[in-house]
């Protein structure tokens, strides 16, 4: 393990002082920092997506699907919770959506770690490395059954609609990032737009059902899009920040063509603080409670500057 020296600086959140490394790599965590602050969410949804697999216990994927869910922080499910309890309450079927949205973000990453040749993933070797090329695919569509085998519960052709949605921006993201790596000509609308579309459409999707299964209203349901969609692209601008030497990204190309790298970090510092605070405007048409405290808090998580 990394040593961390005498003096390094730290974050705050929910009161909770942490270490922040030199850089910190969010897919090689060892310990969830979100366990507690969001202890009780987590254990619910990980019930919940227990109960899921436990339907395809005697399944060939049933060992690959649970060590690709072994050490997720859940943050995109905690955030579908969390939407929910602000407006309204935590049931079965906000719970089974919540399930739909981690198996959207686990199937996005079993194919994401092969296309960036990724040699670890929470500590441990990446789906793809484990069990094979092969394996990778099939599981990834066998997860695609079980997002629909959800949806079909859930009988919501508005929710249905908007997982549907956030699976081909998720891809189409990928797409576009895969060509503009081969660019010279990179720039941060189109940063701003593959991470748009990668990652923060899952946030954005998680706060939106949330509240939709909780049956908020119109005002609040498009309160909290914003907010998923917001926390999401700051979580991502910070976690190439932290990481950016580890990955040959389109943050990279922007350092690179850029004649002075610190104008780089500062624009994304001051991009960074921009989503943060759009993501906190979104909170104010949400009512005041324990959950719209803990969606705020999760701002700072995700933007916390090192």
């Amino acid at each position: 393990m990394m040593k961390v020296p005498a003096g390094a600086p730290r974050f705050i959140y929910f009161g909770q002082s942490f270490l922040i490394r030199p850089i910190l790599d969010r897919k090689n965590i060892e310990i969830n920092p979100l366990v507690k602050t969001c202890g009780k969410y987590i254990q619910r949804i990980n019930e919940a997506l227990e109960s899921e697999l436990s339907v395809y216990s005697e399944s060939e994927f049933i060992e690959p699907l649970r060590y690709s869910l072994d050490g997720g922080k859940r943050i995109r499910p905690i955030i579908l919770n969390l939407a929910a309890e602000s407006v309204g309450k935590i049931d079965e079927n906000v719970l089974a959506a919540s399930c739909a949205v981690e198996f959207l973000h686990m199937e996005s990453i079993i194919h994401d770690d092969i296309i960036d040749n990724e040699t670890m993933r929470r500590h441990k070797d990446p789906f793809h490395v484990r069990y094979g090329y092969n394996t990778s695919v099939l599981t990834g569509d066998f997860v695609l059954g079980l997002i629909l085998a959800i949806s079909s519960r859930l009988d919501n052709a508005r929710i249905t609609k908007d997982l549907a949605t956030t699976a081909m921006l998720m891809s189409e993201g990928e797409m576009i990032e895969g060509r503009l790596e081969t660019s010279e000509d990179v720039t941060f609308d189109d940063y701003l737009k593959v991470i748009g579309y990668k990652t923060a459409t899952a946030f954005e999707v998680a706060a939106r059902m949330g509240a939709i299964l909780a049956n908020g209203t119109e005002e609040q349901i498009e309160a909290l899009t914003e907010y998923g969609k917001n926390i999401g692209i700051a979580y991502q601008i910070r976690d190439d920040l932290l990481d950016w030497k580890n990955e040959d990204k389109l943050f990279n190309l922007l350092i690179k063509k850029s004649s002075d790298p610190r104008d780089v970090f500062d624009k994304m510092e001051e991009l960074l603080q921009e989503y943060s605070e759009k993501a906190r405007m979104g909170l104010r048409k949400v009512p005041d409670n324990d959950a719209k405290t803990s969606l705020d808090g999760l701002i700072q998580f995700a933007s916390f500057k090192a």
